[in-house]
């Protein structure tokens, strides 16, 4: 399959001549390497997962860079931390834009060493797997939600036809043998890997870290480790609550979410798209490939957007808010094909009752039809674009 063109590409392009240094982070296999040789294809690039070339870089940083001197692309740049400081320093005699690309698919690794020595001097971005948007525009895209959320956005999904239950056992494994074990002093693979399983389990759900540490049989301050572990390396987030100008019910605890549907339906035990149709969690799957969905578009699109959910303690709950200008747009998400009055009741609660004000009330659910109705937008899973 050719290359599958990103969304992320126009930002990147934007800001070459705007910054010496341009850093991409993002998961393994979400495509990084391969965007960035295809739209930089005058620039250099180097693997610094070589270990000849990772030798050259770790013993003689300056004789590296005058070998690459400008127009290269540094990959898993984080593997030779005191090349850092050195790129400071010739950037800095430079005064040249678009110097350097660095890629790197450990978040914190690779932003701690940017944050500490080259602030001001480089652009962040986050290529994550393909968003809808992404598999529409290159016909990609599922008829049935079921379908993409089995299967998941991974590009080599797509360009290289991979069964999602391989691709995922794969992945899980050299995830585990290796970012784990470079993130962190984790010395039990099979209780992490338990507990990324019950991490699936909680999928769309608040986090609670006693329980979650107590069903693996760990400590918090383990669990808490373990889960920035996976925050770190792009395998989850959490979504924080809403609480501005509210009272003291509201819940507090952030939502967790995976980055990709695909993985969370593998660690479920789901093998088929049809057994989405009924999962326990079925629900909790569609939600959150449609707030992962504005995650990765927040990002590949620049958007630096905040999004949150707001629940109370009476149960009352809108499941994704963001700004829109200074007032809110609120999201209801539901799994189901067909649209009742019911299903609006969130958004008219939280209406009536907050302070603020919501500019958009919009219902996302599982069906392929968008409508515009007098007081809601009512928008198919496939049909975000204009959210």
């Amino acid at each position: 399959m050719d290359y599958i063109p990103r969304q992320l590409e126009t930002v990147l392009k934007s800001q070459l001549d705007k910054y010496p240094i341009l850093a991409v982070t993002g998961p393994r296999q979400s495509g990084k390497t391969t965007m960035l040789r295809h739209i930089f294809p005058d620039y250099a690039y180097v693997s610094l997962e070589n270990e000849n070339i990772r030798d050259f870089a770790e013993n003689d940083a300056v004789g590296f860079l005058k070998k690459y001197p400008s127009k290269v692309i540094f990959d898993e740049v984080q593997r030779v931390p005191n090349l850092f400081s050195y790129l400071q320093t010739t950037v800095d005699e430079s005064g040249m834009m678009g110097q350097f690309i660095l890629s790197g698919s450990q978040n914190f690794h690779l932003l701690s060493r940017i944050t500490q020595s080259l602030a001001g001097r480089v652009a962040l971005f986050r290529l994550l797997p393909f968003d809808i948007a992404e598999l529409s525009q290159n016909k990609l895209l599922s008829q049935r939600w079921t379908t993409l959320a089995y299967q998941g956005c991974y590009p080599a999904l797509y360009s290289r036809q991979i069964d999602p239950p391989v691709f995922y056992h794969n992945y899980i494994e050299t995830y585990l043998n290796r970012d784990v074990a470079e993130l962190s002093n984790v010395r039990d693979m099979r209780a992490f890997r338990q507990f990324l399983s019950l991490c699936a389990g909680r999928i769309g759900q608040m986090l609670n870290l006693a329980n979650l540490a107590k069903d693996c049989d760990i400590s918090q301050p383990t669990a808490k480790a373990w889960l920035s572990i996976l925050e770190s390396s792009y395998i989850l987030f959490l979504l924080p609550p809403y609480h501005k100008n509210y009272n003291k019910r509201i819940i507090k605890s952030p939502k967790l979410f995976f980055y990709e549907t695909g993985l969370a339906c593998f660690l479920l035990g789901i093998r088929k798209p049809e057994d989405l149709d009924l999962a326990d969690l079925s629900g909790n799957i569609f939600e959150n490939l449609i707030v992962a969905d504005f995650i990765k578009r927040n990002h590949h699109q620049y958007q630096f957007r905040d999004y949150w959910f707001w629940r109370d303690s009476n149960g009352n709950e809108v499941d994704l808010l963001t700004r829109d200008g200074l007032d809110l747009k609120i999201m209801e998400i539901k799994s189901t094909q067909t649209i009742n009055t019911r299903l609006f009741g969130g958004l008219d609660y939280f209406a009536s009752t907050s302070k603020e004000v919501v500019s958009t009330k919009v219902l996302i659910y599982g069906g392929n039809e968008s409508e515009a109705r007098s007081n809601y937008k009512v928008r198919a899973w496939k049909d975000l674009q204009d959210i």
